[in-house]
């Protein structure tokens, strides 16, 4: 016997809800963006809501407030494993937090960032030019910028720009990164 989802009465799989609000999606966005994409899956939802600006919370943008998010660009012509990728994320994550701790406007960035949940978001990049690209227009947009070369240890040559982190505002790094898929 095949086992049918759990439907709510809206008509959303509940099933897809929970990977959403893990990625830090709140849960009545999370049902908004399913119902948006007719529920067909968590992934397609996870997309529309960080890639159309569906993930500005109304009530926090009528105060005027600022929202940030990081952003990780990984380079997927390098065919890293899973694990690599990881590490390589770690590495983005840690230079550009320690990066933007050294200016003091910067550092105002990080506690706002942290103050509204220290948004997050891994997306695939085509290739070492795509990276390339989006860190040269990341700066022509003022917006912090770390991009990690691997020191060829393991599973890439020594030198390769393997993932690409961005902070700032939202609407500012989607203009770098906002046609790019989550990574899965």
């Amino acid at each position: 016997m095949e086992s049918q989802p759990l439907v709510s009465e809206s008509g959303v799989d509940e099933t897809l809800v929970a990977p959403l609000v893990e990625l830090g999606i709140p849960e009545a966005e999370a049902r908004r963006a399913l119902a948006l994409t007719g529920g067909r899956s968590a992934e397609a939802a996870a997309q529309l809501y960080f890639g159309s600006g569906l993930d500005s919370q109304e009530e926090d943008d009528a105060q005027g407030a600022d929202y940030f998010k990081m952003v990780f660009v990984v380079n997927m012509e390098l065919s890293m494993g899973t694990g690599k990728i990881a590490a390589q994320v770690g590495h983005a994550a840690i230079g550009l937090f320690q990066l933007m701790q050294e200016k003091s406007t910067q550092k105002d960035m990080t506690a706002q960032w942290e103050e509204h949940g220290a948004k997050k978001v891994v997306l695939q990049g085509s290739s070492t030019d795509q990276l390339l690209e989006m860190h040269a227009l990341a700066l022509s947009l003022e917006l912090p910028t770390y991009l990690v070369q691997d020191a060829g240890r393991t599973q890439v040559p020594t030198g390769s720009h393997t993932v690409l982190a961005i902070m700032g505002e939202e609407e500012m790094v989607n203009m770098v990164t906002g046609k790019l898929k989550l990574l899965n």
